[in-house]
């Protein structure tokens, strides 16, 4: 009988099978552990200040002094907007300003004339008193005259007469007196009222001179701008998007982490960083801070879980991270790249 010859295996083949198999088994340890000892989420990206520009007054634009992704200055000139329309009517609002003057000159002057009608009054009704005193002298002494027969009865009635005279134009004094007290108070009232519209006047002017400054629109902070919505010759109205300026000399990251993945976060922490844009470059950060509610929350319409149909969601919570050693990536940097955070929660 012929034995059947068993092939012997090939200790090669076993010996790489196992090798494999302990590279995969080390491989898939790391792997496992680091995903025990670390929190990560690629839900994160880099931050920076946009501030828009927007112009404060409506307005042709006249010239534009930057270019798509200029860099700018803090206090540069960036848009100036045609002000004639303005120039004019601060010339026309100037011209009324004067006029208003004048009408504030007047009124004081016609105050002044019936001060001192009023002193006249005054002295008229003291000039009737007196006169009045003598005409009751004059008639008392033509009584006894008359009783004594030395006068005769229409000199009496003469006397009589006279003193009626004196006392009906001391009363016409006294109205006369009242009425002009009562006209001073309106002619005060009539300078306090020119007085007051020169006020408005010239507040006025000043708003005016305010909006032609408003028409030179300055950069408000120093970075990048982004791509222009305006050209030369387009109308404009206040507070239209002009274009934004990103800050480019801070930077941070905001992750968004699950809640199940806050435990072991904390204000301090150390945290490695990835940019996908720069696949081997590995930046060192910081959690600066936490939010005090989850990025559903700032939603324009955030979830109402009082509702019927309630499905429990996880929820993500921003961290804003602090980059270390931001002056060597600044030029590396830009604002919404895409970054993986890992922490390390031993």
């Amino acid at each position: 009988m012929s034995q059947a010859s068993n092939p012997k295996k090939s200790p090669v083949k076993i010996i790489v099978l196992v090798a494999v198999l302990l590279v995969a088994g080390y491989f898939g340890y790391k792997k496992i552990h680091y995903a025990m000892t670390h929190e990560t989420t690629d839900n994160a990206q880099v931050e920076t200040q946009i501030t828009p520009v927007l112009p404060r007054v409506a307005g042709y634009v006249k010239t534009i002094s930057v270019k798509d992704y200029d860099s700018v200055k803090a206090g540069q000139l960036l848009v100036e907007l045609d002000d004639a329309e303005l120039q004019t009517q601060l010339a026309e609002m100037e011209a009324d300003y004067k006029q208003a003057e004048v009408d504030v000159i007047n009124a004081k002057a016609a105050l002044t004339n019936a001060i001192v009608s009023l002193r006249v009054n005054k002295g008229n009704i003291e000039l009737a008193q007196l006169r009045r005193k003598k005409a009751e002298d004059d008639l008392k002494r033509d009584q006894n005259l008359f009783a004594d027969q030395a006068i005769t009865r229409k000199q009496l009635d003469d006397s009589k007469f006279n003193l009626e005279s004196v006392a009906q134009q001391l009363d016409n004094n006294k109205t006369d007196l009242t009425a002009a007290e009562s006209r001073i108070a309106v002619l005060q009232a009539g300078v306090q009222k020119a007085e007051a519209g020169l006020g408005v006047k010239k507040a006025k002017i000043e708003q005016t001179q305010l909006k032609i400054t408003y028409t030179k629109i300055y950069s408000p902070q120093a970075g990048k701008i982004g791509k222009k919505n305006v050209s030369e010759g387009q109308y404009v109205q206040a507070g239209t998007p002009l274009f934004s300026i990103v800050n480019d000399t801070t930077y941070w990251i905001v992750a968004n982490f699950k809640e199940n993945q806050l435990k072991k976060l904390y204000p301090g922490k150390e945290v490695d960083i990835e940019v996908d844009a720069f696949p081997d470059l590995k930046l060192k950060g910081s959690i600066e801070s936490m939010s005090e509610a989850t990025g559903a929350k700032f939603s324009l319409l955030p979830p109402d879980n009082a509702s019927g149909n309630f499905v429990k969601v996880t929820q993500r919570v921003p961290v804003k991270i602090r980059i270390k050693d931001i002056d060597k990536y600044r030029n590396m940097l830009r604002a919404g790249l895409s970054v993986l955070i890992s922490a390390d929660t031993n």
